[in-house]
């Protein structure tokens, strides 16, 4: 349960519209198939289904990222034109 959790609250914020269907139509399923009540039962699916439905719809608008490598301009050289810093060495003698 603890390793879906997060999964789940991710798809939460991603898509609200569709997860809030979804808890809204399976909260009905639920309380519709309990209590005999097979309208809301009903309706609880079809909420479920046309959420579900809404977000596979929502996922095929979303466009593609580009396949090929957009060139960033580069503003400095590869490769630095300039001498390597020379190495501090540390004296062994304690300041006083």
């Amino acid at each position: 349960m603890n390793a879906a959790l997060p999964k789940l609250l991710s798809a939460y914020r991603k898509e609200p519209l569709p997860s809030v269907l979804v808890t809204m139509g399976a909260v009905d399923a639920v309380i519709g198939g309990l209590g005999d009540r097979w309208s809301l039962f009903t309706f609880g699916l079809v909420t479920v289904s046309m959420a579900i439905g809404l977000r596979w719809w929502l996922l095929q608008q979303r466009r593609p990222y580009p396949t090929e490598e957009i060139a960033t301009p580069r503003y400095l050289p590869p490769s630095s034109s300039h001498q390597a810093l020379p190495v501090l060495k540390v004296s062994k003698r304690r300041p006083r």
